[in-house]
């Protein structure tokens, strides 16, 4: 049996659509691999957006950009010296975007107008850093992408 050129096209078609589809088939059934959203209820997130935009805003007003650093004890965050460490009370979240299951949180202290988030809970990696704080009643938001 003689195969013309038509149907020569339409068995390649067919195999590589299939080659495709396994593949395709293999990567969404496979447990291993994770395909969760980037953030839990994204758009119940989204409708309080100019709150956390006018956080922002607040926080770059301060007299001192907030500094970040590597040190040997951990990742250091210099803050202006007008906060008084008594009155800021908020949340400092680490979020690791190749993997959930290392974000944490951690209560927002600072001493001598540093925080250090310690060496033993990061990893080598890219990390987020969002710090949520209130102070004298107003709302500041810090975000920061980081290499650790």
């Amino acid at each position: 049996m003689k195969i013309n050129w038509g149907t020569g096209i339409v068995i390649g078609m067919t195999l590589f659509i299939s080659f495709i589809l396994f593949f395709v088939i293999k990567m969404s059934v496979n447990t291993k691999y994770s395909h969760d959203l980037v953030t839990e209820e994204y758009y119940k997130k989204e409708m309080f957006y100019q709150n956390e935009i006018d956080a922002e805003t607040n926080t770059n007003n301060l007299s001192k950009a907030i500094v970040g650093k590597r040190t040997e004890k951990g990742w250091l965050l210099v803050f202006p010296k007008e906060l008084d460490s008594e009155e800021v009370k908020g949340t400092v979240f680490l979020y690791r975007p190749s993997n959930e299951k290392l974000d944490f949180n951690m209560p927002f202290i600072i001493s001598n107008s540093n925080l250090l988030i310690p060496d033993n809970k990061l990893l080598f990696g890219r990390w987020n850093i969002t710090i949520d704080w209130e102070y004298e009643e107003e709302k500041y938001l810090y975000k920061k992408e980081i290499v650790y």
